[in-house]
């Protein structure tokens, strides 16, 4: 008998793991559900998803593994729905949010003994049903989080389901993930929008700072491109252990605050180095907490039809590309395009293949 994949949500995440568990498991029944019509629709006609689903209760009955692909406030609710369903006793229920204590509390509550909470440590500039990849999570850390009560064959199944997105599978403690997570991937977003938010207003006052901010504040910044809703979300679900964290980051600024006030060069050098000794440690073109990219930067002339020439060549060696961008913060030629790459494989392929087919400079920062 053909099992049954019940996928609710199909944006980025949803469709891509829809897309590496068909991979691996081609004999699977994938049924989708969102919210929107059309992306239930395109994911059916592009192969994504085999059934377009009904009503969670419905398709849940006759589920083998039900993956939760929503918002974490949603997904709570969405446990609630499953609580009054009768389910398949060996039914396999999972989720994809970006925080895990309040979900596994949620479920542990209601009674859901055969959940068992994921988070894969993944993402993209893209978003919805469209950017579906199903390399998307090739390499990345898979993390999962099994209640008390979890059985142990039902997590190496859920394992073994997805196995075609060849990531690598850890288990931790819901408020450790959450500790870790909020250190090395919620903290640093809000520091990045603050700081996105700090420029809007000094811009206002130095005009050509916006124009200089292309570069590696542009860069540093990145994740502020981020989506607010899910942000608002993600915050607010892990909100004691980053109140915490931003306390630590305000102390740690009003130490240099200090520092400067009292022009101790010692503790300043100090604070540099012991933060350029740690991340220099740090493990180099891993993926982790938050998603790793690679920028190909490509001296172009200012002429008509050069970009097109570029991603046409990239295109015909079917290396895609996931961002884009024109930089105008040299004035010494005429312009930068940067290409943003999933992989470092794709990154060095670009590079090899632009240096072999133009004479454009290509370079890493």
């Amino acid at each position: 008998m053909t099992k049954k994949i019940v996928i609710v949500g199909l944006g980025l995440i949803g469709s891509s793991l829809a897309l590496a568990v068909k991979k691996e498991h081609p004999k699977v029944t994938i049924i989708g559900i969102d919210i929107q019509e059309a992306s239930e629709e395109f994911a059916l006609k592009r192969g994504i998803i085999d059934e377009r689903g009904a009503e969670l209760q419905e398709a849940a009955a006759e589920a083998d593994v039900i993956l939760l692909c929503s918002p974490v406030e949603v997904v709570k609710k969405q446990l609630t729905e499953l609580s009054s369903c009768i389910l398949k006793p060996d039914v396999i229920i999972s989720d994809v949010g970006s925080t895990k204590k309040e979900i596994v509390e949620a479920a542990e509550q209601l009674r859901l003994d055969s959940f068992i909470g994921g988070h894969p440590m993944a993402g993209s500039h893209k978003s919805g049903v469209t950017a579906g990849d199903e390399r998307l999570f090739e390499n990345a850390y898979y993390i999962l989080t099994p209640n008390q009560n979890a059985d142990s064959k039902k997590v190496n199944a859920l394992k073994e389901l997805l196995k075609g997105t060849q990531a690598k599978f850890v288990t931790l403690e819901p408020e450790e993930h959450d500790q870790i997570t909020g250190m090395l991937s919620h903290l640093p977003h809000v520091i990045a929008a603050g700081l996105v938010n700090q420029s809007k207003v000094f811009n206002e006052k130095h005009p050509r700072a916006r124009q200089l901010a292309a570069g590696g504040f542009r860069d540093i910044t990145r994740i502020a491109s981020s989506d607010p809703e899910m942000w608002t979300d993600i915050l607010l679900n892990n909100k004691e252990i980053l109140l915490d964290l931003i306390t630590g980051w305000q102390n740690e600024m009003d130490q240099v605050s200090q520092w400067l006030k009292n022009g101790n060069q010692e503790a300043i050098f100090q604070f540099f180095y012991e933060a350029k000794e740690t991340r220099n440690q740090m493990p180099i073109h891993k993926e982790g907490a938050i998603p790793a990219f690679y920028d190909l930067f490509v001296d172009i002339p200012d002429v008509p039809g050069v970009i097109a020439e570029v991603t046409g060549i990239l295109g015909k060696r079917e290396l895609s590309l996931i961002n884009l961008k024109i930089l105008e913060t040299r004035e010494d030629i005429f312009g930068i395009l940067q290409l943003t790459f999933k992989r470092k494989e794709d990154l060095e392929k670009a590079k090899e293949t632009l240096e072999k087919e133009t004479a454009y400079l290509c370079y890493e920062k």
